[in-house]
């Protein structure tokens, strides 16, 4: 299986907040791209990378795909690890972004990739109860039933939230029925929110192409949400969800500093 973490994203919320602040020790991160911000005892992107190397070894590759703006600055970051490559998507303003599904195909026939895939945002955590082998044994079951099978995760969320998330919609099975893209509370009565965290069959990665492909004279919007595709393809293909806790979404600063209090706090009970 190989990992894509999706960094090519300007921050510009983050930034902004960031700009308006008088905190000393917040504006050195000023510029800093989302998935490099510190969070707790290391840098959020590096997290997931912890999880793939406790994992014991099903990611044998992790992609980052990054913009032109950021791209040295990864570079400096991978140095630390044998399994990343990144990748520049040539990009240098958020008006010129690719999109995130756009990304995700980029990194696909850059690396030839013909294998499962696991895509992560890379503005995203999860609570300390998440395991990635959890999610890999499951994705392992469901491919034994039908290796068209895919996994997203869910957890739930408030209903005043729903307009924030894409929310799923599923059957007894876990099979994902609907995704709705922020939905109001009274346009589902699913609470179900799905984060950017995708495990794709090597046999559903063709249709990325196929969809980028059907939306290539659309606004930038229906390439750029990871989602969007996720809408489309469970209609073509199965998709199944698995329940997580929570999940953090380094959108803006006070997700920002929510998150980094988060695993500070867990870095100082283990201590």
């Amino acid at each position: 299986m190989k990992a894509i973490i999706l960094a090519a994203g300007y921050g510009t919320r983050l930034n902004r907040d960031l700009q308006s602040q008088t905190t000393v020790e917040l504006r050195p991160l000023l510029g800093t791209p989302k998935p490099l911000l510190p969070v707790g005892p290391r840098p959020l992107i590096s997290h997931w990378m912890a999880a793939v190397e406790e994992d014991g070894g099903a990611i044998d590759a992790v992609y980052v795909v990054t913009n032109d703006l950021y791209y040295e600055r990864f570079q400096d970051w991978a140095k630390e690890f044998k399994l990343v490559q990144v990748l520049n998507d040539g990009t240098r303003r958020n008006e010129e972004r690719l999109g995130a599904i756009a990304c995700l195909q980029l990194a696909i026939d850059k690396f030839n990739i013909n294998d499962h895939i696991l895509v992560i945002g890379g503005d995203t955590l999860f609570y300390d109860d998440f395991s990635l082998s959890d999610v890999i044994t499951k994705f392992v079951e469901l491919q034994k039933t039908n290796c068209d099978s895919n996994l997203v995760l869910s957890y739930l969320c408030k209903d005043e939230e729903t307009t924030k998330f894409g929310i799923l919609e599923v059957d007894e099975n876990f099979k994902v029925t609907a995704f709705k893209e922020k939905p109001s509370s009274t346009q589902t009565t699913s609470r179900r929110a799905c984060p950017c965290f995708y495990v794709y069959s090597k046999n559903t990665i063709p249709l990325i192409a196929k969809f980028l492909q059907e939306k290539q004279n659309t606004p930038l919007e229906e390439k750029d949400a990871p989602g969007n595709f996720l809408s489309w393809v469970h209609t073509r293909k199965p998709v199944f969800a698995q329940h997580i806790s929570g999940r953090f979404d380094v959108g803006n600063l006070p997700s920002y500093i929510d998150c980094n209090k988060y695993f500070q706090k867990r870095q100082d009970t283990t201590a």
